[in-house]
C-alpha cells in the first residue's frame, strides 16, 4: 500500500503503457456492441503535475512532455491517447496528466462501461468523487485481485482488461500469472493488459517464462527499453503483456515504439520489440 502513482505520473512508462491501451480500446470500439474496460490497480484517476508528489521526482519532464513537444504528438496512431490527454487539461487544467481509468472513459462510447478498483483509501476516495454520478463508470474500493475473481465475465461478454500492480511484492510476477489464469478460466474471450516494470533481466526473463508455462494462449508481450540494463537496478524499460491481442496490435504497437523511442530513450542503444509469447 506504499506505492502512489502520484510519484510516477506521466513518466516514459506511463506513455508507453497509455499509448498502447488507448489503441486496443479504440480497436473494441470498431464494432458496435457495447464493451466493458476493467482496471484492477485504477489509481486516483487524474494526477497534478505540479503536486508535491510529481515535483518530487521530476519524471514527468522524461515522459509526457517530451511526448507533447515533439512531432510525434501529432501522428494518427496517438490521436486516442492525445484526445483524452488534452481533454483531461480542458477540464482540470494544463498541468494535469489522467490515469488510465479517464483515458478509458474519454474512449468509451455511450453503450460502453468502466469499472474501476482501487485498494488505497485516500486514493479510492478520489478515483470516486472523479466519476461521481457517472453511470457509465463503477470506481470501487477493492483489492483488485479480488475484483478480477469476481467480477469477470463482465455482462458485456466483449472488453479489456488492464493490470496493472505496483510491483512491491516480491512475489508479483507469480501473482499475476496465477490471478491472470483464473481469470481467463473464466473468461477466455476476453483481452488482458498487464504492464510491468523492466528493471532486472532475470525478472523480466522470468515473467515471461512463467506466462509461457501459463497455459494461457495467444499472448504478446511489447517491451520498451529506453537505455540498456546496468549493474544497478532500476527502471530502464517498460512492458505490456497482452492476451487475446488485436489482430492489428503487433503491427500498430511496433509502429507507436518507433515513434516513441526517439523522443523517450535516454541512449543510442535503446530498443523495443514485439514478441509473440504464446501463439493461438
Amino acid at each position: 500500500m506504499n506505492y502512489r502513482h502520484a510519484f510516477h505520473a506521466g513518466n516514459f512508462a506511463d506513455v508507453v503503457k497509455h499509448a498502447l491501451f488507448s489503441r486496443l480500446i479504440a480497436y473494441l470500439g470498431r464494432k458496435d456492441k457495447p464493451f466493458r474496460v476493467m482496471d484492477t490497480h485504477g489509481g486516483r484517476g487524474v494526477y497534478d503535475l505540479t503536486a508535491d508528489e510529481a515535483r518530487r521526482t521530476g519524471e514527468a519532464a522524461e515522459g509526457i512532455d517530451r511526448l507533447v513537444a515533439s512531432p510525434a504528438w501529432d501522428d494518427p496512431l496517438l490521436a486516442e491517447y492525445r484526445a483524452a490527454v488534452e481533454a483531461a487539461r480542458a477540464r482540470f487544467g494544463a498541468d494535469t496528466y489522467p490515469g488510465s481509468p479517464l483515458i478509458a472513459r474519454h474512449l468509451l462510447r455511450r453503450q460502453d462501461r468502466l469499472s474501476a478498483y482501487e485498494l488505497h483509501p485516500v486514493d479510492a476516495e478520489a478515483l470516486a468523487e472523479l466519476f461521481a454520478g457517472d453511470t457509465q463508470v463503477k470506481a470501487i474500493e477493492l483489492d483488485g485481485w479480488l475484483a478480477l475473481g469476481a467480477h469477470v465475465p463482465p455482462k458485456e461478454k466483449r472488453g479489456l482488461v488492464l493490470i496493472d500492480p505496483p510491483f512491491e511484492r516480491t512475489d508479483e510476477i507469480e501473482t499475476i500469472v496465477e490471478q491472470l489464469q483464473r481469470a481467463h478460466a473464466r473468461w477466455p474471450g476476453g483481452v488482458y493488459a498487464v504492464w510491468y516494470p523492466i528493471k532486472r533481466p532475470a525478472q523480466h526473463r522470468r515473467f515471461h517464462d512463467l506466462l509461457v508455462e501459463s497455459g494461457v494462449r495467444n499472448i504478446l508481450a511489447a517491451d520498451f527499453w529506453r537505455e540498456p540494463h546496468g549493474g544497478e537496478e532500476r527502471l530502464v524499460g517498460t512492458g505490456l503483456v497482452v492476451v487475446n491481442p488485436p489482430f492489428t496490435f503487433a503491427a500498430e504497437a511496433q509502429a507507436i515504439f518507433d515513434l516513441l523511442a526517439p523522443v523517450l530513450r535516454l541512449s543510442s542503444e535503446a530498443q523495443c520489440g514485439i514478441h509473440v509469447l504464446v501463439e493461438e
